[in-house]
C-alpha cells in the first residue's frame, strides 16, 4: 500500500519520535522508500535595539551553517536507519515548513507522510501555530500524526 514515506525532521527528540512507527510501517507494507526531510527557512533577521542590522554577509553566513548542520542532522539519520530492503535517504529544502513539505509529497510521489506533533491545544496551538496541522490540512496525501511522548490529553 505504501511504497514511499516522508518523514519530516527538524532537528528536535519529538521530530524524532516518529522513526519506529516509520520502521514499523516499512517492515509492515513492503516500503520501498523512505524520504528524510529537513526544511530550512532562510534567516530574515529583523532589526533590535538601537538599530542594530546584521550585515548581508553575516545573514548570508548564518544561512550557511544552518544548512550546513541541517545536512549533517539528516546524513546522521539517514545512515543510522537500516531498514532492510529500504532505500532510505534524505534531502534538504528551503521554505516554509508545511508548505514546502506537502508540495513535496505531491510532486514526489510520496504515499505517506509521518510527522510528530507537540499535541498542542487551545491558545498555545494558536500563538506557536503547527507544522503538522497544516501539513494534515494542505497535503494531498495521508498523514500520520504521531504524538509527542507524554503528551496530556486536552481541548
Amino acid at each position: 500500500m505504501y511504497k514511499k514515506i516522508l518523514v519530516p525532521l527538524d532537528g528536535s527528540e519529538l521530530a524524532e519520535c516518529v522513526l519506529p512507527h516509520v520502521e514499523s510501517i516499512a517492515h509492515g507494507c513492503s516500503v520501498k522508500e523512505v524520504v528524510l526531510i529537513r526544511v530550512v527557512e532562510s534567516f530574515n533577521p529583523t532589526s533590535s535595539g538601537e538599530g542594530f542590522i546584521l550585515s548581508e554577509e553575516t545573514v548570508k553566513n548564518i544561512d550557511s551553517q544552518n544548512k550546513t548542520e541541517a545536512q549533517n542532522y539528516l546524513a546522521k539519520f539517514a545512515s543510522k536507519l537500516n531498514y532492510e530492503g529500504v532505500n532510505v535517504h534524505s534531502e534538504l529544502l528551503g521554505g516554509k515548513a508545511a508548505e514546502t513539505i506537502s508540495e513535496y509529497a505531491t510532486n514526489n510521489e510520496v504515499d505517506l507522510i509521518v510527522i510528530a506533533t507537540h499535541g498542542r491545544s487551545g491558545i498555545s496551538r494558536w500563538v506557536m501555530g503547527s507544522v503538522a496541522d497544516r501539513v494534515l490540512r494542505s497535503a494531498c496525501v495521508p498523514v500520520l500524526m504521531v504524538r509527542a511522548p507524554g503528551c496530556f490529553p486536552g481541548i
